[in-house]
């Protein structure tokens, strides 16, 4: 092979080996996640009977033709009840990280004929929600969960139609205790550009409503701050 046709083949593999450009850095979260334990927050009459989900949905002002993401949906304890209020105008996606309890909410949605709710399967650290696509998300129970939350809050930011809001229900303690402090929670909203716009305890005096809006443009990644609050 001659040098020059050699200079050749070499540029034409080194070329193709170029790297990928490189996944955005996210800050790591300076507090443990908890893990899931199961897709059952606790039963739904015991969750009915302190009218939790009414004052979740009422305080979250959803209404008739409001697109909803319920996050983490679990068993479908929201997701069932969701759908009636936003009624046929609107539309509920149901979105969880285990294939096993996708595919359960999946059966039950079918088998109560909920026209209007979606399913879908999401990724731990994206949601991979459509973008500028829903009035309300929602995250019960199941905050403490996300293993990276800067990164998924970065993401889920964009999926937030003009008014729309995010919605946390969590229980005010240590996250390695399935909860997650009102300080750190507000701190990690804030990083990402949201504002606190609404808190209020629940009617079980354990766990709280917080609902954020987003105030300012949405940060680089790198320019994330990190929280080393709770």
């Amino acid at each position: 092979m001659s040098i020059k046709r050699a200079l050749l083949f070499a540029a034409l593999v080194l070329g193709g080996c170029e790297k990928a450009p490189s996944a955005p850095r996210f800050p790591e979260p300076h507090r443990p996640v908890a893990p899931i334990v199961s897709s059952r927050y606790s039963n739904e009459d015991s969750r009915d009977s302190v009218g939790e989900a009414e004052t979740v949905m009422r305080l979250a002002g959803i209404s008739a033709g409001m697109a909803v993401a319920d996050i983490g949906a679990g068993e479908g304890y929201y997701t069932v009840r969701l759908s009636p209020l936003v009624g046929p105008k609107g539309r509920v996606l149901a979105e969880d990280i285990i294939a096993e309890t996708r595919d359960k909410l999946a059966v039950r949605v079918e088998r109560e004929r909920l026209d209007n709710v979606a399913v879908r399967l999401g990724l731990p650290n994206d949601p991979k929600l459509p973008a500028a696509s829903f009035d309300r998300v929602l995250m019960i129970h199941m905050y403490h969960e996300i293993e990276q939350p800067a990164e998924f809050l970065w993401h889920l930011r964009e999926s937030l139609r003009s008014g729309g809001s995010i919605v946390v229900v969590d229980a005010n303690r240590p996250t390695a205790q399935h909860g997650t402090p009102q300080d750190l929670l507000v701190c990690e909203f804030k990083a990402i550009g949201y504002t606190l716009a609404r808190f209020e305890l629940l009617p079980d005096r354990t766990s709280y409503f917080a609902q954020f809006v987003p105030s300012l443009p949405r940060p680089e990644p790198q320019a994330i701050p990190r929280c080393t609050k709770g």
